[in-house]
């Protein structure tokens, strides 16, 4: 994961990625985080740095420092909510798994007008793809759609979120989430979604399309989402 000063201070950066894998089960609960020196190397950045992403980590009860031990996971649970319920990522988590997101590309679209996109976002959007991995294989591949508006231009001159986690950026900005609509559907990968997800072309995938709104009732957020559900069911949990 690439960070640049463009995209704000460096130790809020590599909190928000440390802050991240722990929340996809990189990094366990009960497990530790990498040492100082091997994330100072990864990021290329000072001790200091590092020393401040951490302790932020820590004031937010994500992680504790024990002597002589290291840095200890203790919640692999968002302490802020942007969602009433739990999200899919969590819940593979809680069962022990482990997600990896990789940024696939970042590229600004004109949807062309009476086009649904066009409809639902306007003349112009940012299209986000990714590729989830679990327990080190392709899971899933997510094209995310938002409007122009919502991301910064600072951050699509550094090439993309400064970050992991789409919603974090959207926090960073006010944007609450309140509510969502998932549709599912069966379809079949693509060339492109068979070539990401290692699979043939034309493989039956559930394919999900969500669309994520704000207190305002507003249109935030709109994604489709292939799925290899021969690696991990969808889960859903309904809380009584």
């Amino acid at each position: 994961m690439t960070i640049s000063r463009k995209k704000g201070p460096l130790y809020l950066q590599i909190k928000k990625i440390v802050k991240d894998r722990i929340l996809h089960g990189v990094y366990p609960l009960g497990g530790h985080i990498p040492p100082e020196p091997q994330l100072e190397k990864e990021f290329n950045v000072s001790k200091m740095t590092v020393r401040n992403a951490i302790r932020e980590l820590a004031e937010e009860g994500y992680v504790a420092k024990k002597s002589g031990v290291g840095t200890i996971v203790l919640t692999n649970v968002s302490v802020s909510r942007l969602s009433k319920g739990k999200r899919f990522t969590e819940l593979l988590v809680e069962e022990g798994h482990r997600l990896e997101k990789r940024m696939l590309s970042m590229t600004v679209e004109r949807p062309e007008p009476g086009t649904e996109l066009h409809g639902l976002l306007g003349p112009e959007s940012i299209r986000i793809e990714r590729l989830y991995v679990l327990d080190d294989r392709p899971y899933l591949h997510i094209r995310h759609e938002l409007a122009a508006s919502l991301l910064p231009q600072t951050e699509r001159e550094a090439g993309g979120p400064a970050f992991e986690s789409l919603y974090d950026l959207l926090e960073e900005q006010g944007i609450v989430l309140d509510n969502f609509r998932d549709a599912f559907s069966v379809g079949t990968a693509s060339a492109e979604t068979a070539g990401l997800l290692g699979i043939p072309s034309g493989t039956p995938l559930l394919v999900r399309q969500r669309r994520t709104y704000d207190l305002e009732g507003r249109l935030i957020e709109y994604s489709t989402g292939y799925y290899q559900t021969e690696l991990q069911p969808y889960l859903v949990r309904y809380d009584a």
